[in-house]
């Protein structure tokens, strides 16, 4: 199974960094993982909604261009579908079982997805209710598909 996580913006914290590089050293006995990174958008403060609306057009141009048409397309947000790691792990084993050889997450930038972008998902999901960075987003989404592929092993992990 292949795996890219598709965000927009670099990572600038050394200590998210090493979370990123830790999980996805774990994954390589999995999944071909991939991180692809797209350019943000400055956003001016005080933005209208209309320059606001743009600026996640423009960066949602910028990840649709990295979407593959046979990739299981999964956006993160907030108006996801929420799922427990034993429901994430069954979604993953479900799709390869299934034939889906390509699994392409999506993480906004600051803004959120654009419109195009939740149209082109399959699925969307919700880590919670409330807002985390979108850096932090990273390890969050990598800690949990690890943890998918140590639960369809069997295989122990802490709780």
């Amino acid at each position: 199974m292949k795996i890219s996580i598709c965000c927009v913006g670099k990572v600038k914290e050394s200590y998210f960094r090493g979370g990123i590089d830790e999980y996805k050293k774990r994954l390589g006995r999995y999944c071909n993982i991939e991180i692809l990174e797209v350019s943000d958008e400055k956003t001016p403060d005080n933005a209208s909604e209309a320059v606001e609306r743009q600026i996640k057009e423009k960066e949602g141009e910028r990840l649709l261009k990295n979407i593959k048409e046979d990739a299981y397309v999964i956006a993160l947000a907030i108006d996801g579908k929420m799922l427990d790691s034993v429901e994430l792990s069954e979604k993953i084993n479900t799709l390869g079982i299934g034939g889906t050889s390509h699994i392409q997450f999506v993480i906004g930038g600051s803004l959120g997805l654009s419109d195009e972008v939740l149209k082109r998902a399959d699925m969307k999901l919700s880590f919670s209710k409330m807002t985390f960075p979108h850096q932090l987003m990273r390890v969050i989404l990598l800690e949990q598909i690890y943890r998918a592929y140590r639960i369809i092993n069997h295989e122990p992990y802490h709780k």
